[in-house]
């Protein structure tokens, strides 16, 4: 599997705290890996050092072999990302937003590729509204479009389908998989719905105070630590990691 994301020795301290503390994983093309832990785990911390929004302690991160502390802009244009904490300037309409970011990226044949995406995303009929009018579920559905715009080799998805209704959320998940697959794009996944993960991600990684504590596939894994559901192990690695640790 060709590798999209290598992440090696990655720290990031605080003061004197560890948000992330030494993780080294990948991410291949055509594989999503969710990255897993209660609030304060390192998730977050790591998804923004990944997209250069801050700078590591210590460590390296690769994607397709390009290191993002050298080669940035060739890094970084590989990439995108879509989260319910960034949203889409509000007040633009969807279309001109795309525009927007599809110049910053430098998309090919610009205009046809926000008609393929808002066709795929139902959103053909809202591309004159302006963002900060659409519904949670819209809105969505527009920063996936954005998302998807430069056709990346590498996605970070930090929360897309919160806030969802169970049937868009199925569907979003479904182009998601469609979109991984058909272009082999690796993604990396945070989410606290454990039925989403187990539905979405080839692999799991479990952080905990900022280290990885837990790896596999999210089928197999709770069975592997005596738990009957990822929900149950996802507790245990947030009130009780050390027991698991000492596995």
């Amino acid at each position: 599997m060709t590798k999209v994301l290598s992440v090696s020795g990655l720290r990031r301290i605080y003061g004197v705290r560890a948000a992330v503390d030494g993780i080294t994983f990948e991410v291949g093309g055509n594989e999503t890996v969710g990255l897993l832990g209660p609030n304060g785990a390192g998730k977050t911390s790591t998804i923004n050092m990944i997209l250069g929004v801050l700078a590591p302690t210590s460590g390296t991160i690769r994607i397709e072999g390009e290191d993002i502390s050298s080669t940035r802009a060739r890094a970084l244009a590989r990439t995108n990302f879509a989260a319910v904490y960034a949203p889409l300037p509000g007040n633009l309409t969807v279309q001109q937003n795309l525009r927007v970011f599809g110049l910053m990226y430098g998309v090919d044949r610009l205009p046809e590729r926000i008609e393929e995406l808002l066709d795929l995303f139902d959103l053909k009929g809202l591309r004159h509204a302006k963002f900060g009018a659409l519904s949670s579920g819209e809105q969505t559905r527009a920063c996936l479009v954005k998302a998807m715009l430069n056709r990346p080799r590498l996605l970070l998805l930090d929360e897309p389908t919160a806030s969802l209704d169970p049937a868009t959320a199925r569907d979003i998940r479904a182009k998601i998989r469609e979109f991984a697959r058909r272009d082999k794009v690796g993604v990396l996944w945070t989410t606290h719905n454990m039925y989403e993960v187990a539905d979405v991600c080839d692999r799991v990684l479990f952080l905990s105070r900022g280290k990885i504590l837990l790896e596999g596939d999210p089928r197999t894994l709770p069975g592997e630590h005596g738990k009957e559901t990822l929900e149950d192990l996802f507790i245990t690695v947030a009130r009780e990691p050390l027991s698991l640790g000492q596995a």
